[in-house]
């Protein structure tokens, strides 16, 4: 049988995917790079915003006008909270919630007996390895601690192996991902157990190159950045900061106020040499006036982050801030966002231009449509070279030679 696999939304959910091709390929399925090729196509989805729920919805109908023939599988967060709606999508064969997701080969597709010989895919140059799901916090505006549960950590010993296995199978580079990663262990009476488990993978596995997903600030400390004295660890923190202003922090249930948040970044910066501190903003959030956004403007420009990732406030059905007053209008909120977004690329260009000129390993990911190689540094800076030798999966020195538009071109130092 042939499967064509689809995620959308967080690396969380790309590290779900990666995990479910890595089960079906073992099973004798075969993946397929396009949706008209495969019988059944699996979506991975999400609904963090009423904007990723309709994405959601526009891909299951895209994969159905492209394959009517196919069964389609809507798997995730967006079948968590509106089951009903998806099951009466054409095509649409199964709705696979959050609770039965990790069952869901083993108990669906697994009872399908049309199977062929299977092949070992990559899904991506990096391998996404989930070690924690659910959320323990209570931000006031979030849907996906209500569909996701609890915080659960993954045994280390479990992480540790899986880790090894991606190095056995080539990889060079390795994201650690959860709903709530700072939070892992805390559940099974570990101790600072993120420290813990990124110590363990740089002393036990091979790894050339460990990357973190989104980390909440709340969870870290000055003795957590010490672990950047391994070079292995890429320079590159995702906190998420939603609101530059302590009364808009206040009523999203963020326990962090702007001064502790700046204090913390100041010491990552102190202990990590070019570090890219990377945020998500959140604009029209319920009681926002336009003096609130200014003083959450104010404080993105200060904080001189390397990339922003900016949303509008979109209501989610059963949380708090569904609830609150004084709703900002729409056009407000978009307007907002595009001057935020504006903010972001000044501040992401100005990282960048400080890199101009320098030698940096990059991990080369694919060969775009140009004929251009494409990668990453470590602290996430976008590269392109025009390299004549196949590059895919190899870590090589290369000299950042001019900027373009946000994107590096590198030449290849080999």
């Amino acid at each position: 049988m042939r499967v064509y696999l689809h995620s959308l939304g967080c690396r969380l959910n790309w590290s779900e995917i990666e995990a479910m091709a890595r089960r079906l390929t073992a099973e004798g399925y075969v993946l397929v790079d396009e949706p008209t090729q495969a019988d059944v196509c699996v979506v991975n989805t999400c609904a963090v915003t009423a904007e990723a729920e309709r994405k959601t919805r526009h891909t299951v109908r895209a994969l159905y006008r492209a394959n009517p023939r196919a069964r389609i599988a809507v798997v995730g967060c967006a079948a968590t909270l509106s089951p009903e709606t998806f099951a009466r999508f054409p095509g649409v064969a199964w709705v696979v919630t959050n609770e039965e997701k990790e069952k869901f080969v083993e108990q669906i597709l697994g009872a399908v007996e049309s199977r062929e010989a299977g092949r070992q895919d990559r899904l991506r140059t990096r391998a996404f390895v989930k070690v924690q799901d659910g959320c323990d916090n209570h931000c006031t505006y979030c849907v996906v601690r209500i569909l996701r549960g609890p915080g659960r950590s993954r045994p280390l010993e479990g992480v540790l192996a899986e880790v090894q296995e991606r190095v056995e199978e080539g990889y060079q580079e390795v994201v650690i991902t959860g709903v709530n990663l700072g939070s892992y262990g805390r559940d099974l009476g570990m101790e600072r157990g993120l420290h813990r488990l990124i110590e363990g993978i740089l002393t036990h596995t091979d790894l050339p190159r460990l990357r973190l997903s989104s980390v909440e600030p709340w969870d870290l400390d000055e003795e957590f950045f010490r672990l950047w004295e391994n070079p292995r660890l890429c320079r590159q923190l995702h906190l998420p900061l939603q609101a530059g202003c302590d009364e808009t922090l206040r009523r999203m249930g963020r326990p962090i106020t702007t001064k502790q948040f700046a204090a913390l970044v100041g010491t990552a910066r102190a202990a990590i040499p070019d570090l890219a501190v990377t945020t998500d903003v959140m604009v029209g959030f319920p009681g926002e006036d336009e003096a609130a956004f200014a003083e959450s403007l104010a404080f993105v420009e200060q904080m001189e982050f390397a990339r922003l990732h900016v949303f509008p406030f979109s209501s989610r059905p059963g949380t708090p801030a569904a609830r609150l007053p004084d709703s900002v209008p729409v056009p407000v909120r978009r307007e907002r966002a595009r001057r935020m977004r504006e903010v972001g690329r000044r501040l992401a260009e100005t990282f960048q231009q400080r890199f101009v000129g320098q030698e940096m390993e990059v991990l080369w990911e694919r060969r775009r449509s140009d004929g251009l190689w494409y990668g990453l540094t470590d602290n996430y800076l976008r590269v392109v070279t025009p390299f004549g030798s196949k590059l895919t999966g190899r870590i090589t020195p290369t000299r950042l030679a001019a900027l373009r538009e946000g994107m590096f071109i590198g030449k290849v130092l080999e």
